[in-house]
């Protein structure tokens, strides 16, 4: 499949076993890029290559923690080996924790957030640069959270602070790398109708949640797979440096 939007695009999705990165790979890959897909668990990453391969699609699993960066060298040298190059980054992965109130937070939990969330962005994102500019094309596209913008509705005070720090980290790269021909950029997810919000919250919190959005409904991974789409797009080729929000008017509220 190498026609279409990212024809001979190669593409690494973080995350992307389920969820929003799962429907992100698949877009992607529906569009003609070829995609790495990036998770912990090797069933979950082999499923999403199967079914990109099952609509023709062309797609490379990979099993790497983002937070470790000796595996997101490797993930990178072993895209380039394997596919030629990067074209597009997708910072999706990342992990949600409810612990409330803010002193009831470990430590440890608060490293692991920020270890997977933010400093997994900056790994990914340090691993592909150089190639990014030597080629003087790249896109990057880092997904935060309306929890960034606000308050999370569903985590802490670590998750919180974790997608803000994304927003920030994304601005910054978005300028050093905007004279090379890369453009960086991060979306700003509301609450979405994702296995990840299903694990920690219970179907009447859920609910609650979906009454106090204005368009009545939570975002699907669909949803968002579709605007990362268009901004790894040359559609998007004069959107640098910017956070698009997703999230059915939530924040307006």
């Amino acid at each position: 499949m190498s026609a279409g939007r990212f024809g001979g695009k190669v593409a690494i999705v973080t995350g992307a076993g389920r969820g929003m990165g799962k429907a992100t790979a698949l877009t992607l890959a529906r569009q003609g890029a070829a995609v790495v897909v990036n998770d912990l668990r090797s069933e979950l990453v082999q499923a999403v290559v199967q079914e990109i391969d099952a609509c023709g699609g062309k797609a490379m699993a990979y099993v790497a923690d983002v937070s470790d960066a000796a595996q997101v060298q490797a993930m990178v040298a072993a895209t380039v080996q394997r596919l030629g190059s990067v074209d597009i980054l997708v910072n999706n992965a990342g992990i949600l924790r409810t612990t409330s109130p803010l002193e009831q937070i470990s430590v440890e939990e608060w490293d692991q957030v920020m270890a997977v969330n933010v400093r997994g962005v900056f790994l990914c994102t340090q691993a592909v640069l150089p190639l990014m500019k030597a080629q003087r094309r790249g896109k990057i596209v880092n997904v935060s959270s309306s929890a960034g913008r606000s308050t999370s509705t569903f985590g802490g005070a670590h998750y919180t602070t974790s997608k803000a720090a994304i927003l920030g980290l994304t601005r910054h790269t978005a300028r050093e790398a905007a004279p090379f021909g890369i453009n960086v950029n991060a979306v700003a997810p509301g609450s979405m109708d994702t296995e990840m919000v299903r694990d920690l919250a219970t179907p009447e919190h859920i609910e609650q949640e979906q009454q106090k959005i204005p368009l009545r409904r939570l975002g699907t991974a669909q949803d968002e797979a579709d605007l990362v789409a268009f901004l790894c797009s040359e559609e998007a080729s004069y959107i640098a440096g910017a956070t698009i929000d997703i999230n059915g008017a939530d924040l307006l509220l």
